[in-house]
């Protein structure tokens, strides 16, 4: 039986989504800052907690945010393949709506450093967009481009 991670989107939602935070955890280490910060901000995301930043519903939000996005990033690449390049312009497109847009009604996203927060997304669509275009191997033991997802009729 495959497990829910053998799907291809599943696999790249979450190391993008895993490795999508060095950027902002580099820089906090490099500053002296708090290195849970953002994911503290991100609790705030969760209905009923606007105002209440945690861990545990930091996780929580940032699987829910990037299982969302994850989802656009593979729709996106059954027609266009996406690649690093492509991701990274995603994910770029992803923050400004994310800290450009959404980031106005929570106070704890809007106090993070913009810079590495802005890296942070551009690296989840970068590393997303790598994995989801990236040649399928068959049954047969040849290798297929086609986007994940897609079934003939």
């Amino acid at each position: 039986m495959r497990t829910i991670l053998a799907s291809r989107p599943a696999r790249a939602g979450a190391i993008a989504a895993v490795v999508s935070g060095i950027p902002s955890t580099v820089h906090a280490l490099l500053t002296g800052r708090d290195i849970l910060a953002a994911t503290r901000a991100a609790g705030t995301l969760l209905p009923r907690r606007h105002n209440q930043p945690g861990v545990a519903a930091g996780l929580v939000a940032h699987v829910i945010v990037s299982t969302g996005w994850t989802a656009v990033l593979t729709a996106t690449a059954r027609h266009h393949r996406l690649g690093a390049t492509g991701g990274a312009i995603a994910g770029l497109i992803i923050a400004a709506l994310d800290l450009g847009i959404a980031a106005h009604a929570y106070p704890a996203v809007q106090a993070l450093p913009r810079g590495p927060q802005i890296l942070d997304h551009l690296v989840f669509g970068a590393v997303a967009g790598a994995l989801l275009g990236r040649p399928q191997r068959t049954d047969q033991g040849t290798t297929s481009t086609r986007s994940p997802g897609f079934s003939e009729l």
